[in-house]
């Protein structure tokens, strides 16, 4: 199979600069529904990470318990509790003003009220979706691949981003061979109807057709948490219009370097998934340096 790298140029070229007449709905509104009561935190990164990465309107729909903590870890995010949250709560896009949801991360793998969520937003959402963590569990069922399906023949993007463990249960479904990622990668996307961004030390990304490496993964990024902040970063880059697999490359090579250089400042062994936010703006300047 062909599997490609993008070229600096291309990065670069992606770099969603606003426009001087931008405003907070133009710049695209993204919608994590995330973060449990058990795992809070999992919310306050990826949305800290999506703001970083450049969504002009940042909201969270986390658990009843989980409010007070997100709201008060940063006073610019709208925050509300998932409870009574239905499919009238699900905004369309419009004209000028793209959204993306990005649903799972924080979730707990498996509870059937997580699977609810996910399942929820995969079929009221028509905008692109970005499906991580706990929430990928709720894709191998029946239910999650009809819906995955629908999405696929209606064109509405979906993204899913699991790490070498959930890729396995996500290739038990269909029986896939879990030996290599790259065709991994290729042969979930073809079956789920997604794209996937097959975390590793290389992440590979593959809407099925085109498949890319992106080698500048780093051991600094092997801590809890940074996950999430990956999710924040390209579900961003999605309620910014992007389109999937620009989104995802674009959003891992930055996630990379982001973890690069907060390992320069405090040591590989240091860093944690706050640090990797912090160091968001300094991988896009140093990306736009290579202009």
């Amino acid at each position: 199979m062909d599997v490609r790298e993008y070229t600096a140029d291309e990065l670069v070229a992606l770099l969603p600069l606003p426009d001087e007449d931008a405003n907070k709905y133009t710049r695209g509104t993204l919608v994590l529904v995330a973060g449990s009561a058990r795992y809070p935190g999992a919310a306050c990164l990826a949305a800290a990470a999506g703001q970083r990465m450049g969504a002009g309107y940042t909201e969270v729909v986390c658990a009843p318990d989980a409010v007070p903590l997100v709201r008060g870890f940063r006073p610019s995010l709208v925050v509300r509790s998932w409870e009574g949250f239905q499919s009238s709560d699900i905004a369309p896009a419009r004209v000028g003003k793209p959204v993306a949801y990005a649903v799972g991360s924080g979730f707990d793998a498996g509870d059937a009220a997580s699977a609810r969520l996910v399942h929820l937003v995969l079929k009221h959402a028509q905008v692109p979706v970005l499906v991580d963590g706990g929430g990928l569990a709720a894709l191998a069922s029946k239910k999650g691949q009809r819906l995955l399906k629908r999405r696929f023949i209606h064109g509405w993007p979906t993204v899913v981003t699991p790490h070498g463990g959930e890729a396995a249960r996500l290739a038990r479904a269909f029986e896939l061979p879990e030996e290599e990622p790259a065709r991994l990668s290729q042969l979930l996307a073809q079956a789920y109807g997604t794209t996937v961004v097959l975390k590793g030390p290389d992440t590979f990304v593959s809407d099925g057709d085109e498949t890319v490496r992106m080698g500048e993964g780093t051991a600094a990024l092997a801590k809890a948490g940074t996950g999430d902040v990956l999710a924040g970063m390209v579900g961003a880059l999605l309620a910014q219009g992007m389109e999937p697999v620009d989104a995802a490359v674009l959003g891992a090579t930055l996630h990379a370097r982001a973890g690069a250089a907060a390992a320069e400042r405090l040591t590989s062994i240091s860093v944690a998934a706050e640090d990797v936010v912090d160091a968001i703006p300094c991988a896009i300047a140093s990306l736009a340096a290579e202009a």
